[in-house]
């Protein structure tokens, strides 16, 4: 086989896996896959799953650690945040202030175990797991507690206007769609400019203009089936800012270096003169508060909160991450890889439960996809290493 060929499979893989695990789901559900409403809650029933994805990301790419207490994080805040809305007047924009000051605590708490006193994350997230969990049920008191605060869920769930248009909503699809698309082909070409000046390889121009044309056709499309239902939900927003920043920081920055650096050789970083009890710190510290924030979106997106919210949320989180590309032994995967791996289990989820299959059977799957991609993954590592 060709070796450019060969490297744009393995670089690709997941993405013609999800286009193929779309188009076959699409075709088994008679079309249902791309009614514009199924498109639009396939992003809001998994926008939790991305921007836990991109916190996970940071930890795993210390060395392959996880976090497990996020989904019992996003219990904990939640439940501050319902219980706040029902028994207190403090404003919504204040509630949300706290709830994700009290994740950043947990994130210090657990950051300073693991970073500074190096006890294992497995352990110190396994036991803050059962730790928040507890606390929210407590601050619960086993009820569910529904949200009223009509601020509160604003903040989170509604859709984008263009004052002054009949039907704003829809034309903010097409708006925002087109602004998405300028600013990444402006990005790209900029960027790929600022290389060849300073002499770094870049993609051939055609593979460029052929990504480019392809990423570009893709969001108007999905923009337009979005204007087709009640347009841009606010989500999105949340959901591209932490997106955007977490590719930022991991690829521009010398911190999202660090953390590829400890992930490939800790020992080699801290002899460079880096402080990596700082990164791994750091690493905690991020991935709870996104915990956090997903607990303010989660509860404002069902209007409710109980003792189960956020039940295996941490499990979607990390499936995505290794689904998307991210090493079992840390030191590479991107956030771009941990997208495409939490769509591809949003596409599942969907497709499986608009066929009626039953919910039993999402867990088989998504955990069949999981092994696959780590299997893919371990083996190509191996090959690279034996040629190496």
């Amino acid at each position: 086989m060709n070796a450019k060929v060969k490297d744009f499979l393995v670089k690709y893989t997941m993405v013609l896996v999800l286009l193929i695990v779309f188009v076959l789901f699409n075709q088994m559900t008679g079309g249902k896959m791309i009614y514009a409403q199924n498109l639009s809650n396939l992003l809001l029933q998994n926008a939790y799953v991305v921007i836990l994805a991109c916190g996970m990301l940071l930890c795993i790419l210390t060395g392959g650690n996880i976090d497990l207490s996020v989904g019992s994080v996003v219990c904990l805040v939640g439940a501050i945040a319902a219980k706040l809305l029902s028994t207190t007047s403090i404003p919504a924009i204040g509630v949300i202030l706290l709830g994700l000051v009290v994740a950043a605590v947990i994130g210090v708490w657990q950051g300073y175990w693991i970073g500074y006193s190096r006890i294992p994350p497995f352990i110190t997230t396994l036991a803050g797991m059962f730790v928040f969990r507890g606390l929210g049920r407590v601050v619960l008191d086993s009820k569910t507690i529904s949200i009223q605060n009509r601020s509160f869920l604003d903040v989170f769930t509604s859709y984008i206007n263009v004052p002054g248009l009949d039907d704003g909503q829809k034309y903010s699809a097409i708006i925002v769609g087109v602004v998405v698309v300028v600013g990444y082909i402006a990005f790209t070409i900029i960027g790929r400019q600022k290389k060849q000046k300073k002499g770094y390889h870049v993609e051939s121009a055609l593979g460029t203009y052929i990504k480019m044309a392809v990423i570009s056709v893709c969001v108007l499309l999905y923009c337009y089936k979005l204007s087709q239902y009640k347009g841009i939900p606010v989500m999105l927003l949340w959901l591209l800012a932490v997106v955007v920043l977490y590719a930022f920081i991991t690829s521009k920055t010398a911190l999202g270096r660090h953390f590829y650096a400890i992930g490939g050789n800790e020992k080699a970083t801290k002899l460079s003169g880096i402080d990596t009890n700082k990164v791994f710190f750091i690493a905690y510290v991020q991935v709870a508060v996104l915990a956090g924030l997903c607990g303010l979106l989660c509860a404002a997106r069902v209007g409710s909160v109980n003792g189960d919210s956020g039940s295996s949320y941490e499990m979607d989180a990390i499936g995505a991450c290794f689904i998307g590309g991210a090493s079992a032994y840390g030191g590479s995967g991107t956030v771009g890889g941990a997208v495409i791996g939490a769509i591809l289990l949003g596409v599942i989820n969907q497709g499986m439960s608009i066929i009626g299959l039953n919910s039993n059977w999402q867990y088989v799957v998504k955990g069949a996809v999981l092994l696959i991609a780590v299997i893919f993954d371990m083996k190509f590592n191996n090959k690279n290493m034996t040629k190496a």
